[in-house]
């Protein structure tokens, strides 16, 4: 059977090895298992959630609110939008599918950096587009950028603050400088799936979306419930935009894409503001040790305003090795070598988790 040529180079996309398969491959307890390799929150969700969960889990014979009523009017007094601004999506990954399939085609090029979130690239292929991508690792280089979008003239531009597998993030200033000289036609799309954190620790990287849509008609703003709500498994992101944008990417959402139980978690999960603030907090503390065990073993990191660190080596030490030797002691991590990195990316987890992954690297080490 002949399937369309642009598919054959994609590399499918390979989510954080699961738990019960590394219990499965090396016979390991599952409560031997840690698992910090796709930046889930660690204290899992608000106990709020737990609850609006079990209290709707017997209505499930409907389909979900198609309008998602409630969690839009949350998000709307959340960001001090109007519905008409926001879209939900099946992740904030879903969004950027939409997104894609409203403003490229086979002939367009999609401009991301040289380390990003790799479904940028995958959904750009779904239609053939070209990707151009920066020279840039471990920072997104606004010069180089303009420069390609001079040299290319792009249909969308995606910018990861901060970025995802790497962890640094571009102050506000520079975003909006640089939003400033792309041409109206031209989408920007601002992934913000970590902006919380990154709020929290420099106030100079807080993106506030209000302010982003009402100064430039041309952007397109992702939030998600993955991670600072601890939502990864009910699979709920959103977008954030004018109301002419959004519109169209409405053209292309399917009906019911999201799930009774998803629309309900998230939106009591928007509420509960004390369970982010405490996660973060958390996550920032336990930081601290990361940054310290890596200056004690002399290991190059990425600062991270995130809530994962990614350490970087040289040779001889090689990441895939040590993600591998981790693996086999019931430690799963996410090797980034195949974003041509020498480095892993590791979740920050509870202190326990931690502890544990600071004695299985020093033992490899």
């Amino acid at each position: 059977m002949k399937f369309n040529k642009h598919i054959e180079n994609i590399k499918t996309y390979e989510g954080g090895k699961p738990i019960e398969l590394v219990v499965r491959e090396f016979g390991i307890k599952p409560e031997d298992v840690v698992k910090l390799a796709s930046n889930e929150n660690p204290n899992g969700c608000s106990s709020k959630v737990q609850e609006a969960v079990r209290n709707i889990v017997a209505n499930m014979a409907l389909y979900p609110d198609d309008s998602m009523m409630k969690l839009k009017a949350g998000l709307a007094r959340r960001f001090d939008l109007k519905d008409e601004n926001i879209i939900i999506g099946s992740g904030s990954d879903q969004i950027i599918e939409l997104a894609i399939h409203a403003k490229a085609n086979k002939d367009s090029k999609v401009l991301v950096n040289g380390v990003t979130f790799a479904m940028y690239d995958v959904y750009s292929k779904h239609i053939g587009c070209e990707i151009i991508k920066t020279t840039s690792t471990d920072s997104h280089d606004l010069e180089q950028f303009y420069t390609l979008y001079k040299e290319h003239n792009p249909d969308i531009i995606f910018l990861c603050t901060p970025n995802n597998p790497t962890g640094d993030a571009t102050d506000a200033k520079d975003i909006f400088e640089f939003i400033s000289k792309i041409d109206n036609d031209t989408l920007v799309v601002v992934d913000g799936a970590y902006m919380e954190y990154a709020k929290y620790k420099d106030s100079n990287k807080a993106i506030e979306p209000k302010e982003l849509i009402e100064k430039f008609e041309n952007v397109l703003y992702l939030g998600t419930f993955s991670k600072a709500y601890g939502l990864g498994g009910m699979r709920v992101g959103y977008g954030l935009g004018r109301a002419d944008i959004i519109k169209q990417l409405y053209k292309l959402r399917p009906p019911f894409n999201i799930t009774t139980l998803s629309l309900e978690a998230a939106s009591v999960a928007l509420e509960d503001e004390e369970f982010v603030k405490n996660s973060i907090e958390m996550n920032f503390n336990e930081m601290k040790r990361y940054e310290n065990f890596a200056n004690e073993q002399k290991i190059d990191i990425i600062e991270s305003y995130t809530n994962f660190i990614t350490l970087c080596f040289v040779n001889p030490r090689n990441s895939t090795d040590i993600a591998d030797a981790l693996l086999k002691r019931g430690m799963i991590v996410r090797d980034l070598s195949g974003y041509g990195m020498n480095a892993i990316r590791v979740t920050v987890g509870k202190p326990e988790q931690n502890s544990r992954f600071f004695e299985l690297l020093l033992e490899y080490l």
